[in-house]
C-alpha cells in the first residue's frame, strides 16, 4: 500500500465506527500561551478535555500535522541520526469526548492493526501503566484486563510513569496510556533475543507505533491531579512509523513518505542515498526538515529572530548546514524541494500547494542569507585557527585562541564560539567540526556558560507564572455577546493570579462577556467590571484556546457578586473601523498587485492598522495611490457591512476568502462588503457601513521578510489628523522658503546648493589638513629607536582626523608610531598609525592597540588594519592619557 492509501484506510476505518473526520489544525498554535506549535493531535481538542466548551461531536478522527522541536517534547537532535524521529510528523488519531473508553479503544486498535493492516500478531507487544505510589496512582488493571482478551499475557508489559502516563505539559489534561509496539527485526534476530526485552529501550527496530491515552485527570500547577469532568480517549499513531512497518522498511525514510524528496535531493547534489553514513544523515535531515519548514511557513509562521519564527529559522539552518558540510552543496538547495513536497501532499494538506511560489521564495531568501553567514563564519574560524598558531605556550587576547605545552590542541574561546552561534547563527556543531579538522578544540564549557546566561536572560524576560483556577461556578466557558452588546450583566465563573515580568495580575472568566478577546490580529477590548459600588479596570482581553480571559490588576472585595461588564465603546469603534478597512485593503491589494497577494499577518488597534501580505517587490507610490483611491471610493459608496453565520462549505462556495493557518469550525462568520468586492471569513468586529471609516490613508510601506511586504494605515479621525499634520509641515516648510510659487523646484535648488557648499567645504578642509600635516612631524620624539608622534588636534569630524593621519604618514620618518586624538562634539576620536616595519619586526599592530589600549580608555570601540586603525568613544577627557599609554608601548 502507498502512504496515501494507508492514511485513508485509517480514516475510513474510524468513520465506519461512527467517527466524524475533521481536518488537521494549523501547525502554528494561536491563542494558547503554553505552546508555540501543535505538538500532539490532542492540542486542538484541549478545551473539550478541560470541559471549557461542549464537544460538537462525541467521536472524531483525523490526521494532524505536529512539530516537536522545543520544550518538553523535543526530538530535534535525534532527527537524521536515527531512522524514526522527526521534527514535523503526522499523527493519526481517534478521539472520544465522554463517549467510549478503554474497552472500545483497545478493541479497535487491535482490529485495525491485525485485521485491516494485517500486522502479524506475534510481532506486537503492549505496555500498560504500572502505577505510581508517590502520586497515589494505581496500576491500570482495567486496560491490562482488556488486553488479555486479544494478546498473550507475556506480551502485556508494565510501564513506568515516564512511558505510560501521558501529559501534554507541566499542567493540563493527562492520564494513563497503553502503547502498542512492533518488532520489525528479522526472524533470526527475534529468535536470538525476545522482543519484550527491547520494548522502550531505544532499539531502532522495536518501536512504539500507537499510543492510547485515557484522559482522566487535570494536572494543577502544584502538581496535584484532579479528575476531569468526563473521561476521554486520545489516541495517536505515528503515520511515518506505521507506513514503514506496513511497507516492510527498516527506516521511516525508506518509505514513499520521504523518498520523493530524497530522490529530488540526489538529483540536486549529485550524490546517492545509501553510500555513506554521513551523507545518509544529511539526506535524512533535509528530507525531514523541509517538511517542518514548508508546512509552518504555509500555516503563517515566517522565519524570524525570536519565538516560533526562530525555531523555524534554526531548523532551516540546520538543514543548510548538513547540505553544505556533507553533501558539499554551497548554494541554495532546499527551495528546489518545495514543489516536490507540495505535489506529494496536495490531496491531504493543500495549503502548501496553494502557496508553493511564496514558500519557495521565503526558503530561498533564508538559505541565501545563511549561506553568506556560513561563509563569513568560516572565514572567522579560519582566521582564529591561523592566528598565532605557532606561538605555543602563549595566550593572545585578541585572537581568543590559547595553547600551552600541557595541551596538544589549541582551544577556541567559548565566548567566540557563542558569538558565532548567537550573533551570526553559526551552529556550534559546525564550529566544532571545522576546529577539529584543523587540530583545534572549542572551549565547550565556556560556550555552555554563555548559552546558560542567554537562556536565563530569556527566561527572566518571558517567564509567566500562572496559579491554578479558583472555580466559582463549574460550567463551560462564557458566551461572547460583544457583536451586539457593549455592556452586560454577568457572573465570574473562575479566576486565577498570574505573574509576568515581576507584575502581578488576575485573570477572570465570565459566564457571558461583551469583551472581544485578542484574535485574528485584532487587539483585545479594554473597559470596566463593576461589582456593586466597586469598579475595576479591564486592561486586556485574550483567548486561551477558546476561553475568554479578562486581565485586571486587582480583585474586587466580593468576586462572587453580579458584575456589569462594560467595553470602552469609543476605542472599540476605532478598532472596528481599522478592522473593516483591512478587508477593503486586502481586496484592493489583489486588484492592483495581483491575485497572488494573500494576508500573512495583521494588527488592528484603535490607533492604526498594519497589514502583511505576500508580494515580491516594493509597492510603488503610484500603486499605493491607486490602492488608496479604490478604498476611499468604497468608503464614499457607504456600502453596508453584512455579517452572517453559514456552514463553512457553503461560505467557501460563495467565494469567501479564508486565511492560511487559521482553524475554522463547521459554522463560520462571513463578512461581506459588496458580494462583488469583499467576502471574507472573519471573527472580528466591524462597522455597520463603510462610510463610518471616513477616510483611509497609508502611513508606511516596508519589507517584513522574503516575499512579504507590510503597509500601515489610519482611518477616520486618525486619518484626518495624519493629513492635517503633514499639511501643517508642508505649510511651515513653504514659509521657511518664503512661499515660492514652485515649491518642488525650490527644494531641488536648496539640495543642489547644499551639495555644492559641502563640496567646497570638503576641499577647504583637505587643504587645511594638508597644511596642518606639514607641522605635526616636527613634534615627533625618538623612543627606543622609533619616531613617536602623539598629539591632540582640532578636527571637525572623524573623516578629517583620518585624512590628517594619512597626510602625516607620508611625512614621518620610519620607523614610526603615531596616535592622533580629537574632541569632536564632546566625544573622543582616535587614529593610530604603525609603520609596516614595526608590524613585522616588533609585532605592533594598530588594530590591537585600538582594541586593547585605546577603546577601554575612551569607553568606545573601533577597528581597522595593522598599519592604520581608528576608534570612537564617549569619554573625551582621557585623550592625553591615550597618547601616554600608546607611547608606553615603546
Amino acid at each position: 500500500m502507498t502512504a496515501a492509501e494507508i492514511r485513508q484506510q485509517f480514516l475510513d476505518f474510524f468513520a465506519s465506527k461512527g467517527h466524524h473526520i475533521v481536518p488537521s489544525a494549523p501547525i502554528v498554535v494561536k491563542n494558547d500561551p503554553t505552546l508555540l506549535f501543535t505538538n500532539a493531535g490532542m492540542n486542538q481538542f484541549k478545551d473539550l478535555f478541560l470541559g471549557n466548551k461542549p464537544a460538537p461531536y462525541k467521536r472524531v478522527a483525523d490526521t494532524q500535522k505536529c512539530l516537536r522541536v522545543s520544550g518538553k517534547h523535543n526530538d530535534l537532535e535525534e532527527v537524521g541520526i536515527d531512522t524514526y524521529h522527526h521534527t514535523m510528523f503526522e499523527m493519526l488519531g481517534n478521539w472520544s469526548f465522554g463517549d467510549y473508553f478503554k474497552p472500545e479503544a483497545i478493541a479497535w486498535s487491535w482490529e485495525l492493526l491485525t485485521e485491516v493492516y494485517k500486522l502479524p500478531k506475534d510481532r506486537l507487544y503492549v505496555t500498560v501503566f504500572e502505577g505510581d505510589a508517590k502520586e497515589k496512582l494505581p496500576a491500570d488493571s482495567e486496560a491490562a484486563g482488556e488486553w488479555k482478551k486479544y494478546i498473550a499475557e507475556d506480551r502485556i508489559l508494565m510501564g513506568n510513569k515516564k512511558d505510560n502516563f501521558w501529559e501534554m505539559g507541566d499542567t493540563g489534561p493527562c492520564g494513563p496510556c497503553t502503547e502498542i509496539h512492533v518488532d520489525c527485526r528479522t526472524d533470526a534476530e527475534r529468535a536470538a533475543k525476545p522482543g519484550h526485552e527491547l520494548v522502550n529501550n531505544d532499539h531502532p527496530q522495536v518501536i512504539e507505533i500507537w499510543n492510547n491515552v485515557f484522559m482522566q485527570f487535570n494536572r494543577l500547577k502544584d502538581g496535584t491531579l484532579e479528575p476531569l469532568p468526563a473521561r476521554h480517549v486520545d489516541t495517536g499513531m505515528g503515520f511515518e512509523r506505521l507506513v514503514r512497518v506496513l511497507q516492510g522498511k527498516q527506516s521511516n525514510y525508506d518509505t514513499d513518505v520521504f523518498m520523493p524528496v530524497i530522490h529530488a535531493t540526489e538529483k540536486l547534489c549529485g550524490k546517492k542515498y545509501g553510500e555513506t553514513e554521513k551523507t545518509d544523515i544529511a539526506f535524512r535531515v533535509i528530507a525531514d526538515h523541509i517538511r517542518a519548514i514548508c508546512f509552518t511557513i504555509a500555516d503563517g509562521q515566517l522565519p524570524a529572530n525570536n519565538g516560533a519564527g526562530y525555531v523555524i529559522r534554526r531548523i532551516l539552518r540546520r538543514a543548510v548546514r548538513y547540505a553544505f558540510s556533507f553533501l558539499e552543496v554551497k548554494k541554495p538547495l532546499l527551495h528546489e524541494l518545495v514543489p516536490t513536497l507540495a505535489d506529494q501532499f496536495a490531496h491531504v494538506f493543500p495549503e502548501l500547494q496553494q502557496q508553493v511560489d511564496f514558500v519557495k521564495k521565503v526558503v530561498f531568501e533564508e538559505e541565501n542569507s545563511f549561506l553568506r553567514t556560513l561563509d563569513s563564519g568560516l572565514s572567522r574560524i579560519e582566521a582564529l585557527t591561523n592566528a598565532k598558531a605557532s606561538n605555543a605556550g602563549t595566550t593572545t587576547t585578541d585572537d581568543k585562541i590559547t595553547s600551552s605545552a600541557a595541551t596538544t590542541a589549541a582551544t577556541i574561546d567559548g565566548k567566540i564560539a557563542f558569538e558565532l552561534f548567537d550573533t551570526y547563527g553559526f551552529p556550534i556543531d559546525l564550529t566544532n567540526l571545522i576546529a577539529s579538522e584543523k587540530g583545534y578544540q572549542v572551549d565547550m564549557a565556556g560556550f555552555e556558560a554563555e548559552m546558560k546566561k542567554q537562556k536565563d536572560r530569556s527566561r527572566a524576560a518571558t517567564e509567566l507564572d500562572m496559579g491554578d483556577w479558583t472555580i466559582l461556578q463549574d460550567q463551560p466557558s462564557g458566551v461572547f455577546v460583544g457583536y451586539t452588546e457593549l455592556e452586560t450583566a454577568a457572573k465570574v465563573l473562575k479566576y486565577r493570579k498570574i505573574k509576568a515580568k515581576g507584575k502581578e495580575q488576575y485573570q477572570l472568566v465570565l459566564d457571558k462577556t461583551p469583551f472581544y478577546a485578542e484574535s485574528g490580529g485584532q487587539v483585545g477590548d479594554t473597559g470596566t467590571l463593576a461589582f456593586g459600588n466597586e469598579t475595576i479596570a479591564v486592561t486586556d482581553t485574550k483567548k486561551e484556546n477558546d476561553l475568554i480571559v479578562h486581565f485586571v490588576d486587582a480583585l474586587p472585595a466580593n468576586v462572587e457578586g453580579t458584575v456589569t461588564a462594560t467595553v470602552d465603546a469609543p476605542k472599540r469603534q476605532s478598532i472596528a473601523r481599522h478592522h473593516s478597512a483591512t478587508h477593503l485593503l486586502h481586496t484592493a491589494l489583489r486588484q492592483v498587485l495581483g491575485t497572488h497577494v494573500a494576508q500573512k499577518g495583521s494588527l488592528v488597534n484603535a490607533d492604526y492598522l498594519r497589514f502583511d501580505f505576500s508580494h515580491f517587490a516594493k509597492v510603488t507610490d503610484e500603486e499605493l495611490a491607486q490602492i488608496e483611491a479604490i478604498i476611499n471610493e468604497k468608503i464614499r459608496e457607504n456600502i453596508p457591512v453584512v455579517i452572517k453565520e453559514l456552514p463553512r462549505e457553503e461560505a467557501l462556495k460563495l467565494g469567501a476568502m479564508a486565511l492560511f493557518g487559521e482553524k475554522y469550525g463547521e459554522t463560520v462568520r462571513v463578512v461581506t462588503i459588496d458580494p462583488a468586492y469583499s467576502v471574507e471569513l472573519c471573527g472580528g468586529t466591524h462597522v455597520g457601513s463603510t462610510g463610518e471609516l471616513g477616510l483611509f490613508k497609508f502611513t508606511a510601506e516596508s519589507a517584513v521578510a522574503a516575499g512579504v511586504r507590510r503597509v500601515e494605515a489610519v482611518t477616520g479621525a486618525r486619518a484626518e489628523a495624519y493629513v492635517n499634520e503633514h499639511l501643517q509641515q508642508l505649510k511651515e516648510a513653504k514659509a521657511l522658503l518664503k512661499n515660492p510659487k514652485d515649491f518642488t523646484k525650490a527644494i531641488d535648488q536648496l539640495v543642489n546648493d547644499k551639495a555644492a557648499l559641502e563640496k567646497q567645504l570638503a576641499a577647504l578642509e583637505l587643504k587645511q589638513v594638508q597644511q596642518f600635516a606639514t607641522t605635526l612631524p616636527q613634534k615627533a620624539v625618538a623612543v627606543n629607536g622609533v619616531h613617536f608622534l602623539g598629539a591632540v588636534v582640532e578636527a571637525g569630524n572623524a573623516e578629517m582626523l583620518k585624512q590628517l593621519a594619512l597626510a602625516v604618514k607620508d611625512l614621518l620618518t620610519a620607523p614610526y608610531l603615531a596616535v592622533l586624538c580629537a574632541n569632536i562634539g564632546g566625544k573622543a576620536q582616535v587614529t593610530v598609525l604603525v609603520d609596516e616595519q614595526l608590524v613585522k619586526e616588533k609585532g605592533l599592530n594598530a588594530q590591537k592597540i585600538i582594541k586593547e589600549q585605546v577603546a577601554p580608555l575612551i569607553k568606545g570601540g573601533g577597528g581597522g588594519q595593522p598599519v592604520l586603525a581608528s576608534a570612537g568613544g564617549q569619554d573625551a577627557g582621557q585623550l592625553d592619557q591615550v597618547v601616554e599609554k600608546v607611547k608606553a608601548l615603546l
